[in-house]
């Protein structure tokens, strides 16, 4: 199982990490990795090579395809999660008040491009699954039944996730903290390390709330991750805010964690923490009926 999971994310890592780098990087080597620096035939050509990334990934962790396959797009997008600039980095290139309000602008929507790009992934493996069906079921393959409630319990997982992760990553990705008589608290830039634990885990503990008392896929929270980033960016665009924070503080700083980190890392992070938290929920949802059929 760790093999083909490994096979999954190589794909994903040769091809889109690696590969399609030249497609999304910035001009400068140091520069940071967003919607600027990609047109759209590169845009394009993303989301061809998702898609393709998805159904390799397929094919190479038979009889999981359908499970581990998906894991292709969020890895190699994490390579370039990695490997890119930070928000404080942009947000110096942009000094003044309206740059800055215009990056903002457009920084508030990105976040669903590159959900397009791990949507166009899980597509891919979908293809694969239609082109050769699974032949050896897993036990821990669930998949949510119909009920009356469903569509209400959709609201519900994609509210709560959007909370959840909202919650834990103002309180995970911290790093320096100052005290301003306005703003409240502000955080200076997490480390990319500080990053990848606080949205990993972050998304991690939403699906597996979801799964564990909705019993919902990860999809809800991997959505939730572009909301994250939208919220954050909209109350970072306030003209108060806004204005308070230039005047005030080196651009290191935000009012909100979750505005420092960069909608690629929300969702590249965020979708490979949905995932893990939902299937920990399967395992021990599994765990818990080998328990009571024991006893």
């Amino acid at each position: 199982m760790k093999l083909r999971i490994a096979a999954a994310a190589a794909v994903g890592i040769i091809l889109l990490g690696i590969l399609a780098w030249p497609l999304a990087a910035p001009p400068d080597p140091l520069g940071t990795v967003c919607l600027l620096s990609i047109n759209l035939t590169d845009a394009m050509a993303l989301l061809g090579l998702a898609v393709l990334s998805g159904l390799l990934a397929y094919f190479l962790s038979q009889p999981y395809g359908r499970q581990i396959g998906i894991l292709a797009v969020p890895a190699g997008l994490a390579v370039w999660a990695i490997r890119t600039g930070n928000m404080a980095s942009l947000i110096q290139l942009n000094p003044t008040l309206t740059h800055r309000q215009d990056l903002l602008a457009m920084l508030r929507w990105e976040p669903f491009f590159w959900l397009a790009i791990v949507a166009a992934g899980f597509a891919g493996t979908e293809l694969a699954y239609k082109i050769l069906p699974k032949t050896n079921p897993s036990q821990f393959d669930e998949r949510t039944s119909p009920k009356p409630n469903t569509y209400l319990n959709i609201v519900i997982a994609l509210v709560g996730s959007f909370l959840i992760a909202q919650l834990c990553i103002k309180v995970l990705a911290q790093d320096i903290r100052a005290f301003d008589n306005k703003l409240g608290l502000v955080v200076g830039q997490p480390a990319i390390g500080q990053i990848i634990f606080a949205v990993v885990v972050s998304f991690g503990i939403a699906a597996f709330v979801v799964k564990k008392f909705l019993n919902q896929g990860y999809i809800w929270p991997i959505i939730a991750s572009a909301f994250v980033t939208a919220f954050a960016v909209n109350i970072y665009l306030k003209q108060e805010i806004l204005q308070l924070l230039s005047q005030r503080w080196p651009a290191v700083f935000f009012a909100n964690p979750a505005a420092s980190i960069l909608p690629l890392q929300m969702v590249a992070f965020g979708t490979i923490g949905s995932i893990w938290g939902y299937w920990l929920a399967v395992r021990y949802n599994y765990w818990r009926k080998q328990q009571k059929e024991a006893n």
